[in-house]
């Protein structure tokens, strides 16, 4: 199985990215992972954030296949604790899908025709943080699951 998380627009900030880069290089002793980034949309000054939504979803739409399995990353989703979702994880990969996509939406969220394509909803907490901000605490949170599936000491109980 292989594991992506889909992203709307590039990470702005240097310090995040750069603790991205760090739980990305850690991953790929884990899980084939990568990352995409579906560029920010051109002209959207004028546009009401419902237009944004859709004109987004057509985008997050192109890259996602019937067979894969696609979790929006959303605050109205389930919440786990970090060992509720490594067995999430395990499950997933238990189920011989071949790739698992997380996607985190733009500023405004996502079209009901993102809402339409998932298959599960996460939240990362019941506050709401910066949509590129996620990417960081996302990046942290998948490599936790994954050193806690393998019995390594990086996650504390």
């Amino acid at each position: 199985m292989n594991v992506k998380l889909l992203v709307v627009a590039k990470t702005d900030e240097q310090y995040l990215r750069e603790g991205i880069e760090r739980y990305v290089s850690r991953l790929k002793h884990y899980v084939d992972f990568e990352i995409i980034v579906i560029p920010a949309l051109k002209e959207q000054r004028n546009a009401s954030p419902d237009e944004i939504k859709e004109r987004e979803a057509a985008l997050i739409l192109k890259y996602l296949e019937k067979a894969d399995r696609i979790v929006l990353l959303d605050e109205h989703g389930i919440q786990h604790t970090s060992v509720g979702f490594s067995q999430y994880l395990q499950k997933q990969m238990n189920s011989g899908i071949r790739s698992l996509f997380f996607v985190v939406g733009g500023a405004f969220g996502f079209a009901p025709s993102v809402y339409a394509a998932a298959h599960d909803k996460i939240s990362l907490s019941s506050m709401t943080f910066n949509h590129q901000m996620v990417r960081l605490f996302f990046v942290e949170q998948l490599y936790r699951a994954f050193t806690i599936l393998r019995h390594e000491p990086y996650h504390n109980e």
